[in-house]
Order: structure tokens, then C-alpha cells, then sequence
């Protein structure tokens, strides 16, 4: 008969079988590839012995193709909960050594008990994703799996943030999780998403493609969008995801965390005033701008390598996390099209959905002209970004520094989608379109009568710009708040926060709207 010291053996013997999930070989082949295990990937995203793993015995109940013989505890997923610099955080990580991280219908059930405990405490949840996809011999109750997890992350989603990491392969159904997810981060060299992978890329289509073209890091960061972060390896991808969490609250009805701040809020930066270039068609560059405003110059850029005609990213004013959005005067002039729309709109309506206010930086000169970007759906892409900044009811601080013309300066959070106090600077221009283009509208015929017509668009398009391409004439109508100096740039923004701290705004009661997708 055992005795309770026999027992407790056992369970220090079954605890250590399943934390060598598929086994040692296992983990030196893991090792071999340039990755790290699920749970050594764990230790490091999680302060150090806050961990408590939940589901360590659960095993798949799949008989089929002889899986009745292969049993690992756990069954291929690590789950629980830790703390991220002392904030409750929950986690799962898929287990590569394990049947190659192939979800099951029981690691499907591990990942959304997790995710419900996590809707339930109202706190994150982060996926470290490493898995060949569906285990095929659990067939349909596989999928289930999947369909089960997917739901979750969209009851979740505007709700808690939902963080994912794809630290090898994610391909099939499995990818849908991370697109449903708030930030998705790869690695360089070790993971690859797509739907369809070479081999049936090929037979469908003929083309000729490896992994790494079709999904790798590089790819999703800079052509598709997929993508949030591409980390250098599987240890800057945790490094990111910590420092993400340090700029977002736990979820919808709490603030992000203040941090301490040794920044002076009334730091004068006198570079600013200078800036601008003499030129109008003379760039700029607008990561000056955000270091020289935010505290301490620290700033996290979203989606670094994609639609780079605009920046949106995290920082801090006064120790308080904000959204900046902001247009790049140095890549395609500044100009917003279909991807600058798509990637602004999403990141609008995350700070929004999670109480981070958002400070605008604009110089716009309009959309992309095209075919190529009416036939890609322009319209409707601009229009995202123009529903999702009417729609947020965060703080809003918007600062016009040169050019805002047409529609775009609309879409840009404008005074009229309730941008809650508007700046500009004295070299701000805010009009329906620059000043050779509407003297070519305005005074054409006039101009083809003359004797030198040159002359005469010359002339009033220096009428033109004294007129309109001032941030006067806006002020004029209460559009624009306040001219400002730029070297106060910091300073006023800050203020502006401060006295908005207690907004209340509510949108009319409904379902949901119907977002330009």
C-alpha cells in the first residue's frame, strides 16, 4: 500500500515528465533550431518565479492513427498566469516538442480556460505561438479547437489586450488567432505566417516560393501589414511584448499605468522653431519632432517598416502613456493612402478602445492620386481612418506643424470629429488644397487671357497663400484653438492633457457601427 511520501513522489516524478514535454531530444532539436522552449520562453517574458502553471495533466483522448500510444502531459501547451514588472498577465505557449505543437481539441481547451480566466480578472493574455498547426488525426474536433479559441479572442477583443508572438511556424486556421489579436510580433529567421504554404502554392499557382518569401518576419512587416514587430530573435520578441505592456492598462476600464517622470514638463525645445524648411516641398523628418515633445524622447513604433508615410506608436507626457499619430513629410511627402489609412485607423481605435489618449502630429498634403489607389479602395481605406477618429471619445490633442489640406486635413482628427483642443503652428497651412492648384481652379480663364499667363497665376497664388495658407483663417472660425509656438510644443500638449484628464463622452447607444471594412 502506498504511503502519502509515495505519493508525493509520484507527483514530483509527473511534474518533471511533463516539464520535459516531448523529451530531451526533443529539446536539444528545439535548441539546434534557434529557439527556445515553451517554458524557457515563459521565464523569460514573466518577472522571475511568478509563474503558476495551470493543466499540467491534461492529455489528449484521440485514439486514432495510433495516438492512443502517445501520450505527453500537457499535451503540447504551457498555460497559466504570471506578472510582467508586477501587473497580472495570462499566458499560454505552445510546445514545439510536443508532436511539433499541433493543437489538439484538449490544448484548445488549456488555451481558453486561460483566456476566460483572463476576460474574468480583466487582464491580458499573451499566446507564444510555435506549432505546425490542426493535429490532423483529431480531424474535425481540431478545427473545433481553433473555432473555439477564435471566438474568445473576439468577445476579448476592445476588452482586454490580447497579445501574440509567433516564435516558429503558423500556418492554416492557426494564423486567424494572431490577426484577431491586438499586436502581433515574429522573429526574424524562426517564424513564417500564411494560409497556404509553398508546396500548395505551387501546385495551385506554379509560383516558385520559399517560406520565408511567402510569411517570413520581413515580409509581414513590411508588405503585408500582418505584422506589428519584427524582433531580431526569440529574445528581443519577449523583450517587445514587455515593454508593449508597460504603455497599455489591463483592460477597457482602467488607465494605463503612470510612470515616474524627471522629464520637466516645460521643457523648451528651441530646434523646433527651426525645423520647418523654407521650402514647402522640402522634407522634414517627424521622429525629431516626437523625440523632442515626448518624455525623455523614448518612443515604440507600431509597424515600424510599413505604410512609413505615417507613425503611430506609444509614448509617455508627463509619465502618462499616449498614442501618437503622426504624418512623415519624408517618406511619399507625407501623403496618406490605402496601407498609412488602414495602419492609422486600427491603432485610433486600440488607444481608444483602451483609454490612451491621442496626441496628432499633422503635415498632410492629401491622399495618393491614382488609379492604383481608387482601384485598391482608397475611398473606403481613408474612410477608416475617418470613422475611427470620430468615433474615439479618448483625449484627443491634434497639432497641424505644416500642410493640411482637403480631406485629408478632415480625416486627421479635425475640430469637427471632436478633436478636443487643436494646435497649429505658425507655418501651419490649412486649406481645401495648396495655392497652385487653386489658383489653377480659381482663376484659369482669367490666366488664359493674359498676356502672360505665368505671371498672373504667380500673383494670386501669392494672394492665395497670404490668404488661406496661414493657420489664421481657421482660427478665425474657433478650428484651430490656439496658434503655438513650437519650442512649447511639449508643454502645451502636456497642459492640454492635464486639463482633459476628466473628459466624459459617450456615443449614442447601439449594437455596434458599421466600420468602411
Amino acid at each position: 500500500m502506498s504511503t502519502q511520501l509515495d505519493k508525493i513522489k509520484e507527483l514530483i516524478e509527473l511534474r518533471a515528465q511533463a516539464r520535459l514535454g516531448g523529451g530531451e531530444k526533443a529539446i536539444e532539436k528545439q535548441h539546434e533550431r534557434g529557439k527556445y522552449t515553451a517554458r524557457e520562453r515563459i521565464a523569460q517574458l514573466l518577472d522571475e518565479g511568478s509563474f503558476e502553471e495551470l493543466d499540467m495533466f491534461m492529455k489528449h483522448r484521440s485514439t486514432n492513427f495510433g495516438m492512443d500510444k502517445k501520450h505527453f502531459l500537457g499535451d503540447g501547451v504551457v498555460t497559466g498566469y504570471g506578472t510582467i514588472e508586477g501587473r497580472l498577465v495570462y499566458v499560454f505557449a505552445q510546445d514545439f516538442t510536443v508532436l511539433g505543437g499541433s493543437l489538439s481539441e484538449t490544448m484548445a481547451q488549456k488555451i481558453c480556460k486561460v483566456m476566460d480566466m483572463a476576460m474574468k480578472m480583466g487582464a491580458p493574455v499573451i499566446g507564444l505561438n510555435d506549432s505546425g498547426g490542426a493535429r490532423i488525426q483529431e480531424g474535425i474536433n481540431a478545427l473545433a479547437g481553433y473555432a473555439e479559441i477564435f471566438q474568445r479572442n473576439i468577445l476579448a477583443s476592445g476588452v482586454i489586450p490580447q497579445i501574440s508572438a509567433i516564435l516558429g511556424p503558423c500556418a492554416g486556421g492557426a494564423v486567424y488567432s494572431p490577426a484577431l489579436t491586438d499586436f502581433t510580433i515574429m522573429a526574424k529567421g524562426i517564424s513564417y505566417m500564411f494560409l497556404t504554404g509553398p508546396k500548395v502554392v505551387k501546385t495551385v499557382t506554379g509560383e516558385d516560393v520559399t517560406q520565408e518569401q511567402l510569411g517570413g518576419a520581413s515580409v509581414h512587416a513590411s508588405k503585408s501589414g500582418v505584422t506589428h514587430f519584427a524582433a531580431e530573435d526569440g529574445e528581443d520578441a519577449i523583450r517587445i511584448i514587455r515593454k508593449l505592456i508597460s504603455y497599455i492598462p489591463q483592460n477597457n476600464l482602467e488607465e494605463a499605468p503612470l510612470a515616474p517622470c524627471d522629464d520637466p514638463i516645460d521643457r523648451v525645445e528651441d530646434a523646433l522653431n527651426e525645423i520647418i524648411p523654407e521650402s514647402a516641398t522640402r522634407p522634414y523628418d517627424m521622429y525629431e519632432v516626437i523625440g523632442a515633445i515626448v518624455d525623455n524622447g523614448e518612443f515604440l513604433e507600431i509597424q515600424r517598416d510599413y505604410a512609413k508615410n505615417i507613425i503611430v506608436g506609444f509614448a509617455r507626457m508627463n509619465g502618462q502613456s499616449v498614442g501618437i499619430v503622426a504624418n512623415q513629410p519624408k517618406f511619399l511627402a507625407g501623403v496618406l493612402d490605402s496601407n498609412a489609412s488602414r495602419k492609422g485607423a486600427r491603432f485610433v481605435r486600440f488607444c481608444d478602445a483602451f483609454n490612451i489618449p491621442l496626441v496628432t502630429l499633422v503635415d498632410v498634403p492629401g491622399f495618393l492620386p491614382g488609379t492604383g489607389q481608387e482601384y485598391n479602395g482608397v475611398i473606403l481605406h481613408g474612410a477608416k481612418l475617418l470613422y475611427a477618429y470620430g468615433e474615439a471619445t479618448v483625449p484627443k490633442v491634434t497639432v497641424t506643424l505644416r500642410k493640411s489640406y482637403g480631406g485629408s486635413h478632415i480625416v486627421m482628427s479635425c475640430k469637427q470629429l471632436r478633436g478636443d483642443m487643436n494646435y497649429a503652428w505658425p507655418s501651419a497651412e490649412i486649406a481645401v488644397m495648396g495655392g497652385a492648384g487653386a489658383v489653377e481652379v480659381l482663376y484659369a480663364k482669367e490666366a488664359k487671357a493674359a498676356e502672360d499667363p505665368a505671371k498672373v497665376l504667380a500673383e494670386k497664388e501669392a494672394e492665395y497663400n497670404k490668404l488661406f495658407c496661414n493657420p489664421y483663417n481657421a482660427a478665425r472660425y474657433g478650428y484651430i484653438d490656439d496658434v503655438i509656438e513650437p519650442r512649447n510644443t511639449r508643454f502645451r500638449v502636456i497642459r492640454a492633457l492635464q486639463q482633459l484628464a476628466t473628459k466624459k463622452v459617450t456615443n449614442p447607444a447601439k449594437k455596434h457601427g458599421n466600420i468602411p471594412l
